[in-house]
């Protein structure tokens, strides 16, 4: 390596370097020598008034005050799930905000609950249901592997939880050998005509802090902390027939919907696409085979889009996509449907393609997006 490369090398080691420590030192000075005071929060114009100490987001320092607003990212700035309505003290808006809110929305003060600082008295708006929106002291009753990355938790609740199947709520994983609390959002899987427990659905994220959580460290008995309902996925009350499509833990709100189609008797005709990588990717097929046979009129359709070697399997194969497309290519009235997707964003992204092009409208389209 020659003088000139290893000193370019060694130059902008040291830029780094210099850079990471500065960013270090404007968080340990935002902090611990950061000193706001305390500061006033209004919610709703007076229907909710306190006085905290000033320094943290928006997002968590509403979460100390026991008003809990939507966040699927942790408070990272990227579901966008925490916007609320700012009238005074929000600060400058921030280039973190820029891909989530656009010019109207700016205008009329919305912004990202947790990238605004709360560092001056400050007014919000937010839904009134959100005021309602309780804390649950939990029980982790049940931890039950349903393959190598998915666990599903049966937590019992202290009290009823009014829920439409479809929501979730928010699980918070405490502090751990260095890592931050966190509240990470879950949708309820479970019948909800069990009152006194729900369950949620998780797969692993490789270096999760929440998850991570879930599988290394949670125990059966352990004390789980949970807030919600949240959400606005849910059933509408036509009778149009109705496609669900999912993939992995995306199972979880639809297998809840199924369950109150069963408990209410209704008779929509209705088909599941429920997508899988491999084989050992399936899972909960007899529980969902059940219900298909409890429901009128309904199809339940795994779809495995790849096979190992010396591996067979007579359902429907290829990515679940294109089995969808398959099927509205054959319905001749593809258009009357309404549609349910629960998953990652790229899958929704493509089933929404292949619905619209099925002739199915966008305001027929029901999804909860994962982040």
């Amino acid at each position: 390596m020659s003088e000139v490369v290893w000193s370019a090398l060694v130059s902008v080691g040291v830029i780094s370097a210099v850079g990471a420590f500065l960013a270090l030192l404007l968080v340990i000075a935002e902090r611990f020598i950061a000193n706001y005071g305390e500061v006033s929060i209004d919610v709703n114009s007076g229907d909710k008034e306190f006085t905290v100490k000033g320094g943290g987001s928006l997002l968590e320092t509403l979460a100390s005050a026991k008003i809990f607003i939507p966040s699927a990212c942790g408070g990272r700035g990227t579901c966008a799930y925490c916007k609320v309505k700012v009238s005074e003290g929000a600060g400058p808006f921030l280039p973190t905000e820029e891909p989530y809110i656009d010019s109207q929305a700016r205008e009329q003060g919305i912004r990202l609950a947790c990238q605004v600082k709360v560092r001056q008295d400050i007014k919000i708006e937010i839904p009134a249901e959100l005021l309602a929106v309780k804390e649950f002291r939990c029980i982790c009753e049940r931890i039950r592997d349903l393959t190598y990355d998915i666990k599903e938790l049966r937590l019992k609740l202290p009290g009823p939880m009014k829920y439409v199947p479809g929501q979730y709520v928010q699980f918070r994983a405490p502090a751990y050998k260095g890592s931050p609390e966190v509240y990470r959002a879950y949708s309820i899987s479970s019948d909800p005509a069990d009152s006194g427990a729900i369950e949620l659905v998780v797969r692993l994220v490789p270096g999760g802090i929440c998850t991570t959580y879930i599988f290394e460290h949670l125990a059966e008995g352990d004390e789980v902390l949970i807030n919600g309902p949240h959400g606005e996925f849910r059933l509408t009350d036509t009778q149009a027939p109705m496609i669900f499509i999912a993939g992995g833990s995306g199972i979880a709100p639809i297998k809840c919907m199924m369950h109150h189609l069963v408990n209410q008797g209704i008779k929509r005709k209705g088909v599941f696409f429920f997508g899988v990588r491999s084989l050992k990717d399936l899972f909960m097929a007899e529980e969902m085979k059940s219900l298909e046979r409890a429901i009128p009129d309904f199809r339940f359709v795994p779809a495995v889009s790849e096979l190992e070697q010396g591996e067979s399997w007579d359902g429907a194969q290829g990515r679940i996509t294109d089995v969808v497309k398959r099927y509205l290519d054959n319905e001749k009235d593809a258009a009357s449907y309404e549609a349910y997707l629960c998953g990652s964003p790229g899958m929704i992204d493509a089933s929404i393609s292949v619905l619209t092009g099925a002739g199915i409208s966008e305001d027929r389209i029901f999804y909860d997006k994962f982040s």
